[in-house]
């Protein structure tokens, strides 16, 4: 009979979370909410790991940034990351794969670093049922708007691209990537949603 051990390992961990939790006292002040940040998730995670015989292990598949421009004329770089985290249990070597992305947004070169910890982050807390209830972003401690203009050569973009994507999964997984990115301009996020339909139902129609 095959082991996975990994699945009992998972189980286990998130039995001790539900036990220990991980508290929401960092505070995002310019929209008043409380969330956890990354180095409280590392910190709860690092002993249940341990105990239980887990490891999680990152792997970055893809990466795009984009330049931005925010209302106030500065350069913001965009990030998103796409990530496999390889949760893997110590006794038997069992391999179970979580992918998630991340995306975050810096006016330096921290960008990056604050996608992949996005992705860990919410790795964990699906993988290990951590509760998420009033819980943001690392990134969203900041709060970016972009300009107009900028909304609108993202909607452009993504049009593009729908017209030429044949895979209705990815198209999908890029429409809820650009529709967070169209955060407070809700006729684009509209637009973007009918480009969508219109290419996936275009799609269903050719196979």
């Amino acid at each position: 009979m095959t082991s996975n051990k990994v699945y009992a390992a998972i189980s286990a961990v998130a039995k001790e979370m539900a036990t220990t939790g991980i508290s929401k006292d960092r505070r995002n002040q310019q929209q008043g909410f409380n969330f956890r940040g990354i180095d409280q998730v590392y910190n709860a995670l690092a002993p249940a790991l341990v105990n239980h015989g887990l490891l999680i292990l990152p792997r970055i598949t893809e990466r795009s940034v984009t330049e931005r421009t925010t209302q106030k004329g500065g350069v913001l770089f965009y990030v998103v990351v796409k990530a496999e985290f390889d949760f893997v249990s110590t006794e038997d070597g069992s391999i179970h794969t979580v992918t998630t992305y991340g995306e975050a947004m810096d006016s330096g070169d921290k960008a990056t670093n604050k996608a992949m910890s996005i992705a860990y982050k919410y790795a964990a807390f699906q993988a290990f049922c951590i509760p998420t209830e009033e819980t943001a972003i690392d990134a969203d401690a900041e709060v970016h708007h972009i300009k107009p203009a900028d909304a609108d050569q993202i909607l452009s973009e993504f049009t593009q691209y729908a017209s030429i994507e044949n895979d209705g999964k990815k198209l999908q997984e890029q429409y809820a990537l650009t529709w967070t990115r169209l955060n407070g301009f809700a006729d684009h996020q509209a637009k973007c949603k009918d480009v969508t339909g219109i290419r996936i139902k275009e799609l269903k129609q050719a196979a």
